[in-house]
């Protein structure tokens, strides 16, 4: 099964570490932070405070969960350039293998966000002539998202050209 999620003779490239930091800090913080309201609600509205601890151990529970799958899935996220196409492959439980033809691309997009560039990180993020498909990859350094933007625009425009 393996085989089905791997090109042949070609080597994956990974993400940054700073991407799996990045979604350790935020699946430690994100649960708590967003189930606050509720317990806070909850407990000055029913008067029960022991509904807002149990909402509060949730919240640890799924920070503990999350925090454990972060590693497995920033290792599952790979990328591989191919003479005429692009592999994009990631999941850990639902596995995803995206071939990018490089003729078919119309955009290719970099975007980094407040907490992105906090960590030194970039998406770069494909669109085809389909609105439903297109793939991207994050996490990123700057430096490796301006040379894949560059080689994928340049790559598009090559491929196109012989259409």
């Amino acid at each position: 099964m393996e085989e089905l999620f791997a090109p042949p003779v070609y080597e994956w490239k990974r993400l940054s570490p700073k991407f799996r930091s990045m979604r350790q800090l935020t699946s430690i913080v994100v649960p708590p932070v967003l189930l606050t309201i509720p317990a806070v609600i909850v407990g000055v509205a029913s008067g029960r405070w022991w509904i807002s601890g149990l909402i509060w151990a949730a919240a640890a529970v799924i920070a503990i969960v999350r925090l454990a799958f972060v590693g497995r899935s920033w290792r599952s996220w790979g990328y591989v350039e191919r003479e005429d196409d692009l592999y994009i492959t990631h999941g850990v439980m639902f596995r995803s293998l995206i071939a990018v033809p490089y003729g078919r691309m119309q955009l290719v997009e970099v975007e980094s966000g407040p907490l992105e560039r906090a960590f030194g990180l970039a998406t770069v993020t494909l669109k085809t002539a389909s609105p439903e498909t297109g793939a991207r990859i994050p996490g990123l350094s700057p430096e490796e998202a301006t040379r894949l933007r560059d080689r994928l625009t340049e790559l598009g425009e090559a491929h196109a050209s012989g259409l």
